[in-house]
């Protein structure tokens, strides 16, 4: 039973081995062909007058330039998509916020820290702390928007 198992795998590693190097070969045929296909047509274009040398190399050039030009629509093309997926998710999130803060006003007064103390307290623990404050958990949306601002 091993015997049949390690010569079923021999066979499949021979099988696999075999199917790459057929594909390996295809491309080596292309390639070949693509090669021989380039090489005729640099005797021929070694074989034209210079004027018509030059104007081959400028179509040439103005085909490769407008493929680049192409990609490069495509990708401003991504971006702006990319630009306006984000604009909309920046508006989510700001309505998000002015919601946060609209819920935030009907909080009870006492649960609530007044602007300017916590502007005060901000001061006094920047300066005692070096950065530590406390605040409510569900301060922390209002919090993290008046730093930014």
């Amino acid at each position: 039973p091993v015997l049949r198992l390690l010569e079923a795998q021999l066979q499949d590693q021979r099988r696999k081995h075999e199917e790459e190097m057929e594909g390996l070969r295809n491309q080596l045929d292309a390639m070949q062909e693509e090669l021989q296909k380039q090489q005729q047509a640099s005797l021929q274009t070694l074989q034209l007058s210079p004027e018509v040398q030059v104007e081959l190399g400028l179509q040439q050039e103005i085909t490769r330039l407008t493929n680049e030009n192409l990609d490069l629509k495509e990708l401003v093309e991504k971006l702006e998509k990319n630009e306006k997926k984000l604009k909309k998710q920046l508006k989510i999130y700001m309505k998000k916020v002015q919601d946060f803060e609209a819920s935030q006003t009907t909080l009870p007064a006492d649960r609530r820290p007044h602007d300017s103390n916590m502007q005060v307290a901000v001061q006094r623990k920047e300066k005692d702390f070096q950065g530590m404050l406390e605040y409510y958990k569900e301060d922390e949306p209002l919090l993290i928007r008046n730093l930014i601002t």
